[in-house]
C-alpha cells in the first residue's frame, strides 16, 4: 500500500529540513509531497533534495492539500504538518487500520513534548474530543485512502477548520479510527499566545463546532482570541 505524505508548508524557514530528515527517518518508503504557498520563504536545496515533488499552490491549508493530493500517486494520503514528529512505524501503522475495508481513514494521537499540566489537558482533551465527538483537527495527522478523498471532494474550501469538516465528511462515508501512537506537534502556537489562554480558548471554539456554530462566526472569534495583533 503506497503511502504519500503531503505537507503544506508556511514560512517554515531554517526548521524544513530537519523535519524533512526526520519524515524520511521514520517513513522511508512513502512519496513526500510538499506544497508550499505562494507569497511564503522559498524552499531550500537541501529541503527539495529530501521531497519527491514540491509544489506551490495558493495560500490556506485546503488549497495546499488539495494540490498536494492531486498531484499524488500513492494509494493512501497522510496529511502532515511541517513543524511535528510522526511515531516509528506510523506507515505500518496506517496500513494495519486500512485493511479493513470499512475503515475509510483516521488519525494519531497526539502529545506535547512539555511537562506542565496544561500540555496533558490540551492533548488529553484532543484525544477525547476525537472518540467521543469525531472532531479532529490536521495535527493529529489525518490520513484516509485516495479513493475517499476524491469521493468526499478534498478538503472544503471554508475560513477556519478545514481540518475538522473534512473529517466530518470523511466519517459519513465510513469508519475513522484513532491509532494509538502519538504525534508530537510543536509547541511553539501555544508559547507565542500563552498555553492556559490557547488551551480554554480552544475548547471553546471546538465547543462551538461541535454545536454546530457557523465556520464564519468561529473564524472571527478565533481572529480574537488566538491570533497576536502586530504593530
Amino acid at each position: 500500500m503506497k503511502i504519500s505524505i503531503i505537507v503544506p508548508v508556511l514560512n517554515e524557514g531554517e526548521r524544513l529540513r530537519p523535519f524533512l530528515e526526520h519524515l524520511r527517518e521514520r517513513a522511508p518508503s512513502a512519496e513526500v509531497i510538499l506544497v508550499n504557498a505562494v507569497g511564503s520563504q522559498t524552499v531550500s536545496e537541501r529541503a527539495i533534495a529530501l521531497c519527491d515533488r514540491v509544489l506551490t499552490s495558493g495560500r490556506g491549508r485546503a488549497a495546499q492539500m488539495n494540490a498536494g493530493a492531486n498531484a499524488a500517486s500513492g494509494e493512501v494520503f497522510w496529511f502532515v504538518h511541517a513543524d511535528c514528529q510522526v511515531p516509528p512505524g506510523c506507515l505500518e501503522e496506517i496500513t494495519r487500520a486500512l485493511q479493513d475495508r470499512k475503515v475509510v481513514g483516521g488519525c494519531f494521537r497526539i502529545r506535547f513534548q512539555r511537562r506542565k499540566l496544561i500540555y496533558r489537558v490540551s492533548d488529553a482533551g484532543g484525544n477525547l474530543a476525537v472518540e467521543l465527538f469525531g472532531r479532529c483537527y490536521g495535527d493529529h495527522g489525518i490520513f484516509c485512502r485516495r479513493e475517499d478523498f476524491f469521493a468526499v471532494g478534498g478538503y472544503p474550501n471554508v475560513p477556519l477548520l478545514e481540518d475538522a469538516e473534512y473529517y466530518r465528511l470523511l466519517r459519513q462515508r465510513g469508519r475513522t479510527r484513532q491509532l494509538a501512537s502519538k504525534i508530537v506537534p510543536s509547541p511553539r502556537r501555544y508559547e507565542e499566545i500563552g498555553p492556559y489562554r490557547l488551551t480554554a480558548a480552544f475548547f471553546f471554539l471546538s465547543a462551538l463546532y461541535i454545536l454546530r456554530v457557523p465556520i464564519s462566526t468561529i473564524a472571527r472569534l478565533y481572529e480574537r482570541l488566538c491570533v497576536i495583533q502586530r504593530e
